[in-house]
Formats: C-alpha cells, sequence, structure tokens
C-alpha cells in the first residue's frame, strides 16, 4: 500500500450515493415518453429545480411556476409532494464504501446541491445520509456548485487541508471547481472506479 495521500473523503450525494431522478417520479405520472421529456426540459427544468438547491422555497417555486403554466399545475406540484418518488434508494455499492471508510475511522463528509428541505427528507429516508461527520448542503447556504463559495465554505467550517481532502462527483465542472480550489478531485463513475481512487491514494480499503 502506497503512503495515505488524503485523510478525509466528501461525497457528493445525487448520482453517487442516491439514484435521484425525476423520471422514476414522471415516468408514472407522464407515461407518454415525448410529453414527460417536453415537460421536464420546458417548463419544470433542472435550472428551476436548481433555484430551490440555491435556498428557494418550494412553495414559492411550485406558486410561481403554477402562474406560468397553470396547465401544468398539477404536474408541478408533484414535483414537490412527490419528490421522494424520484429517489430510487441508495446506490448500495457506494453505500458499502461509505460505511467501510466509516468503519476505518475515516473523516467523511457530505457536499450537495440539495434543497434544505428535500435533504431533511431525503436523511430520514435514507440513513446513511445522516451518518456524516458534517455536511455542506447549497440550499442551506445559498450558494451551489460550481461556485467557488461552497468549497470555501466545506474546508473552512471543517478546518480541512484541501490538498488531503478527496471529494468526488458526477459532474465534471463541480470536481474543476473543487479541484480550482486546491482539493483532491476525481469524476464519479461507479463505486468501484471510487475505491480504486481512494487506495491510489493510500486508504486501507479492500480491494
Amino acid at each position: 500500500m502506497s503512503e495515505q495521500r488524503v485523510d478525509v473523503v466528501v461525497f457528493d450525494i445525487g448520482g453517487v450515493l442516491l439514484d435521484w431522478s425525476p423520471d422514476y417520479l414522471y415516468g408514472e405520472l407522464i407515461p407518454d415518453a415525448a410529453q414527460r421529456q417536453h415537460f421536464l426540459a420546458n417548463v419544470a427544468t433542472s435550472e428551476w429545480n436548481r433555484q430551490q438547491d440555491a435556498g428557494r422555497s418550494w412553495s414559492e417555486a411550485v406558486a410561481e411556476l403554477s402562474s406560468l403554466h397553470p396547465e401544468h399545475a398539477e404536474w408541478i406540484e408533484a414535483y414537490d409532494k412527490g419528490w421522494l418518488k424520484m429517489v430510487n434508494g441508495v446506490f448500495e455499492d457506494t453505500a458499502e464504501l461509505v460505511t467501510e471508510i466509516r468503519g476505518l475511522g475515516i473523516p467523511n463528509y457530505a457536499l450537495t446541491n440539495f434543497s434544505d428541505e428535500k435533504w431533511e427528507i431525503a436523511k430520514e429516508a435514507f440513513p446513511i445520509l445522516a451518518g456524516f461527520d458534517g455536511e455542506v448542503v447549497s440550499g442551506v447556504e445559498l450558494t451551489t456548485k460550481p461556485e467557488e463559495k461552497i468549497y470555501r465554505i466545506l474546508l473552512d467550517r471543517f478546518d480541512l487541508d484541501p490538498a488531503r481532502t478527496f471529494y468526488t462527483d458526477d459532474v465534471q465542472t463541480n470536481v474543476d471547481g473543487a479541484r480550482a480550489v486546491g482539493i483532491d478531485a476525481e469524476l464519479f463513475t461507479d463505486a468501484a472506479t471510487l475505491r480504486q481512487h481512494l487506495r491510489n491514494r493510500g486508504l486501507p480499503l479492500k480491494p
């Protein structure tokens, strides 16, 4: 095993630990694929959702969008009320890795673009999310990845050395944002690759 080069592991959540997609909910609500795609691309867009990740309340978001698209008010409200149905559970192989890291006593944190309201719901539904040594949630901090500020909050709040902090995210721009402040970061593709990244940095994980 090579000399340990990182002391801390930081995880993104959606796409890394949680299997989240609006399609899980809207596949039921809007069976027609073209109609569903149009709704998610032009009405309840990822940019609209991102504003909740940045701190806008869901009640305000739903009211505003419903006033613009009253014909879709029921579907828009479902994005809020049925949010948990967008989560198809945790990725078990990533969860096993997180559990192993915790068992070794390695500090582990969450850094996530997530609505503060939905984060609390997710932690209750998926207890592994409540087990981090600390968390930085965009909806609480009112700033989102890949803005520099949110990475600085992580480092400053938990007194982390960026060079000895490893971060993984399934979005390349978020990885780039972490690297820009000196954090050792890699794009998440799957748990097996992540495990190897961490072993390469000297963490005593199982092969």
